[in-house]
């Protein structure tokens, strides 16, 4: 009986339909896993999609907060640029009336009043960082200079301020206006203005 028992087990355990149920069920976590794979790759490349967006927004707010920060202090450096230009002129004819009392010999109470203003204006400026540009005896620079004319100098090296018709200003590092001068050049010698009028002279003729 006992026998009879084992075998029917047995045969149980080897029947095809058996082993087809149990293949089945073996293929189905099988395919579970796969799709639980592929929806966890599909997770991990959505995440850093989403963290690479948080890294650059959170660059960009930074980058927005240090340029809104030098814009404050850009404004705050520079809020009285304009009303400053418009003062320069008033400035130039002060220095001009002082200039042109000065070859008078006797003492004008007057002048020295607009001495006085003068002084209060350039001061007021230099308390808010104007200051004027460094002209008569310096080399040209193009970024503070305007030239007007050119003249021959054997004193001075080409290319330096030989004389300033009027004064240039800048507020901190920012030019306000450029200084309008007269620039040194070389020497010609006599030869070389004989030959340049030669040659002048020759393209007059053709």
């Amino acid at each position: 009986m006992a026998d009879e028992t084992t075998k029917a087990e047995v045969t149980a355990e080897i029947d095809p339909d058996n082993l087809e149920v149990s293949q089945e069920n073996s293929a189905a976590p099988e395919s579970e896993i796969t799709e639980l794979r592929l929806q966890l790759n599909a997770k991990e490349e959505e995440a850093k999609n989403n963290y690479d967006r948080y890294v650059r927004q959170v660059a960009e707010l930074d980058n927005f907060k240090k340029r809104s920060s030098r814009e404050r202090e850009e404004l705050a450096r520079y809020a009285n640029e304009t009303l400053v230009k418009d003062l320069l002129p008033v400035i130039d004819n002060l220095e001009r009336a002082i200039a042109h009392a000065a070859g008078g010999s006797d003492t004008n109470p007057l002048v020295e009043g607009v001495d006085l203003v003068l002084k209060g204006f350039l001061d007021t400026f230099a308390k808010h960082g104007v200051q004027p540009v460094a002209a008569v005896g310096m080399p040209f620079d193009p970024a503070q200079h305007e030239a007007l004319a050119q003249i021959e100098s054997a004193d001075q090296p080409p290319n330096t301020v030989m004389e300033q018709h009027q004064k240039g200003y800048l507020m901190r590092d920012r030019l306000l206006r450029p200084a309008l001068v007269t620039v040194s050049k070389a020497v010609i010698s006599q030869e070389k203005k004989n030959d340049k009028s030669l040659v002048e002279n020759d393209q007059v003729d053709d």
